[in-house]
């Protein structure tokens, strides 16, 4: 096996816990379903949030209901760069796998479809 990264970004409509959690949960489930992902396979994850949203830690629901006791998870706050997209929550897990990079789907949610567009037919 080899480590490779998954990311994935989604778009929240309020700052608020119960966004946050749905969010993190929504995003993470995607990406798990869609790449056959083990829990026990993801070395660790990393969150980032825009500075617009601070209610809550997506690392704490990733732990309580993902299913990600035991993997090592840090939180970020994104870059504030002007003209970015307000209220995004990004994640890049570090994964054990026998796929190609190819075989990888990057998934971007709701508002951040606009994020990655050459990736909208995988």
């Amino acid at each position: 096996m080899i480590s490779r990264g998954i990311r994935g970004a989604i778009t929240l409509g309020a700052n608020t816990k119960e966004e946050i959690r749905s969010a993190t949960i929504e995003l993470l489930n995607e990406i798990l379903t869609k790449n056959d992902v083990k829990i026990e396979d993801i070395s660790f994850a990393i969150f980032t949030l825009t500075s617009d949203l601070n209610a809550d830690f997506p690392a704490k629901y990733a732990r309580l209901d993902c299913g990600f006791e035991r993997v090592p998870m840090m939180c970020y706050q994104e870059l504030d760069v002007e003209n970015s997209l307000k209220k995004c929550l990004r994640v890049l897990l570090n994964i054990n796998t026998t796929k190609t990079q190819k075989e990888i789907k990057h998934i971007y949610l709701k508002g951040a479809s606009v994020l990655r567009g050459d990736l909208k037919n995988e």
